[in-house]
């Protein structure tokens, strides 16, 4: 009988079997960081928005074609002013105005379009996070519905 004092350790065995374990280690923890990712949507009714989309491509042309609504920023009083054309002056609009943070909805506000008798309104943004906000103006004069939208860098 004969024995195999002679016989050498082989690592590569192991080695391979060490490597697929690490290898099937990483795409697990992989998957599961990809799925606790936070996925929102640009909004909650996303879909019903497309559907709608192209009524809301003519508010868009309509609004232009009277004159868009204009948005200024001022960083030292803290206020966006928001100034609707003088062809609107014999229309009497009402509407909502949107403050949307693309980065997070839960921020998001909506006010109502008070607008004074300069066709003009103040909105007040000291409350506000900085960063990127986008102006969104729904209107109408009753027999017309009318939108606006910039984006504003609040600082």
């Amino acid at each position: 009988m004969k024995t195999d004092k002679n016989k050498k350790f082989t690592f590569w065995p192991y080695a391979i079997v060490i490597g697929l374990a690490s290898f099937m280690a990483y795409i697990i923890y992989f998957v599961v960081q990809a799925m606790n990712q936070d996925v929102d949507l640009v909004s909650k009714d996303y879909y019903a928005q497309e559907i709608a989309y192209q009524d809301q491509i003519d508010r868009v042309r309509r609004t232009q074609a009277l004159g868009d609504v204009m948005l200024q920023y001022n960083e030292e009083a803290g206020n966006i002013l928001l100034q609707v054309p003088a062809t609107y002056q014999d229309k009497n609009l009402s509407g909502t105005i949107t403050l949307f943070r693309p980065s997070d909805d839960k921020l998001d506000k909506q006010l109502p379009l008070q607008l004074g008798r300069d066709k003009s309104q103040l909105i007040d943004v000291g409350g506000l996070e900085k960063g990127l906000w986008k102006v969104r103006v729904n209107f109408s004069d009753g027999a017309e519905a009318y939108y606006s939208e910039k984006t504003v860098q609040i600082k």
